[in-house]
């Protein structure tokens, strides 16, 4: 039988992609390169569904659709042939907007991007609707696919959708009622091959939008020129100027989604927020604009935020044992997200390295050297820190810590932190990298850190 639609990959996404698509009874074929046991394993389990066929051999023929999974750089050799052929190639979220947008009544879409930040924005921002009594689901990138949402069962109005730059490169067509941009610095230039190319496509989440909230502190995004029939927000962490949300004194305060803007609503107290660092106050910012551009009341603001619990892996305390804290903060899987954590704290034995994705670390290491205790150094682009380290603060120590298991680096890393410690000080593992050189994932990588230092510490009490 003719495949109507190819998904590229068998992941997370490729997976609630071909479900979603068998389930309005079309026929996908799933293309998957690699054919590992556990991947075979997953073909096997989805060939049980009706419509759904997988293959691990390129296929001769494209059908006219192909769905790509976040995970696909635009120059695979699958995506190049498919555009040069005419087909069509757009991104699980393009296609859940499309089949929402034929529905008797399509849902409200409301999205957030950035380099740092966006899921606990999200979450945030949706525990905030929900304190508003509004039926609203975070999704995206976040773990809960929006094809997932959108074909699902449950009873949702509102979409909040944590958006990729993978993925705003391949949605050509979405249009928000509401879009934000947290902040933009460099990160994944391995896969958009230039800053441009990625700012570009972080853009593409205001195409069409008729309000875009952006962070006034951003030099990047306060030199982009937004065209359209538009409101534009702005938030930041000084005083909020007219058309504005930001901070005075102890108070969130809103001067943009009010009858006068030469007047200011307070709709929450930094004691609201958990934890109260800057960057932190700033996607409370951005989720409370998100939630009063689409009509929450100012009442329910400080009651979301309250009711919001942080995700693990993003400035999470493990232990504070012998006047020491011990940080996980592994989500840092770039130099602007590890930036924001050592802004946090003082006196830091600062656990860094992995696969910088062509990023700059010296800007980082020169202007947090005087944060810094001790550097433990992990990882395939160490050395990047290390050249900075030795340029900018060669008086810091810093240590080549390796490991046979992603077990053994972690139990090393842990030993020569606990060597090194005394009270007062603060055992930060921000990375700045990604993982995949050394752990799955930036989850495992938290995980066994929270893990060994457990271990670590309780059998030394």
């Amino acid at each position: 039988m003719k495949q109507e639609i190819l998904v590229a990959g068998l992941g997370v996404t490729g997976i609630a992609t071909a479900k979603a698509v068998a389930k309005l009874g079309k026929q996908v074929l799933v293309f998957e390169e690699d054919a590992s046991a556990a991947m075979q394993s997953k073909a096997n389990e989805l060939r049980l569904i009706a419509n759904i066929e997988v293959t691990f051999i390129q296929p001769e023929v494209l059908p006219k659709l192909i769905i790509t999974s976040p995970g696909w750089k635009p120059n695979h050799p699958v995506l190049i042939r498919a555009l040069s052929s005419g087909c069509e190639v757009i991104s699980e979220v393009e296609y859940a907007w499309r089949i929402d947008q034929e529905s008797a009544k399509p849902k409200i879409w409301v999205g957030l991007t950035g380099t740092n930040g966006k899921t606990t924005t999200v979450s945030m921002a949706e525990a905030i609707f929900l304190a508003d009594g509004k039926r609203a689901v975070a999704c995206g990138n976040i773990g809960k696919t929006v094809i997932e949402v959108i074909t699902g069962d449950e009873k949702v109005d509102y979409l909040i959708i944590e958006l990729s730059s993978f993925q705003l490169h391949w949605s050509t067509h979405l249009r928000l009622q509401s879009a934000a941009i947290l902040n933009i610095a460099d990160d994944h230039l391995d896969w958009h091959g230039s800053f441009p190319e990625y700012l570009a496509a972080k853009k593409r989440i205001t195409n069409g939008t008729k309000q875009i909230i952006i962070n006034r502190d951003d030099r990047h995004l306060n030199s982009i020129e937004f065209k359209g029939d538009h409101k534009l927000v702005k938030f930041t962490l000084d005083a909020p100027r007219p058309g504005e949300i930001g901070v005075v004194e102890e108070l969130l305060v809103d001067r943009a989604f009010v009858d006068d803007p030469q007047e200011a609503i307070a709709l929450a107290e930094l004691s609201d927020i958990n934890p109260q660092a800057p960057h932190n106050v700033a996607n409370a910012l951005a989720a409370m604009a998100l939630a009063r551009s689409c009509g929450v009341n100012a009442e329910s603001i400080a009651k979301g935020l309250r009711n919001f619990t942080p995700g693990h892996h993003r400035i999470e305390e493990i232990e504070h044992s012998a006047g020491i804290r011990w940080i996980n903060d592994s989500k840092a899987t770039n130099p602007h997200a590890a930036n924001a954590s050592l802004a946090a704290f003082s006196s830091i034995i600062w656990i860094a390295g992995g696969l910088a994705k062509g990023a700059d670390m010296e800007e980082l290491v020169k202007s947090k050297s005087s944060r810094l205790k001790a550097v433990l150094l992990i990882g395939t682009d160490r050395e990047l820190i290390s050249n900075a380290l030795a340029k900018y603060a060669p008086e810091i120590p810093n240590y080549l810590i390796d490991g046979i298991s992603a077990d053994q680096l972690m139990e090393n890393l842990i030993s020569k932190a606990m060597e090194l410690a005394v009270s007062g000080d603060v055992v930060l593992l921000a990375p700045a990298c990604a993982s995949m050189d050394q752990f799955t994932s930036y989850a495992h990588r938290g995980e066994l850190f929270a893990e060994k230092v457990k271990q670590q510490i309780g059998s030394n009490k």
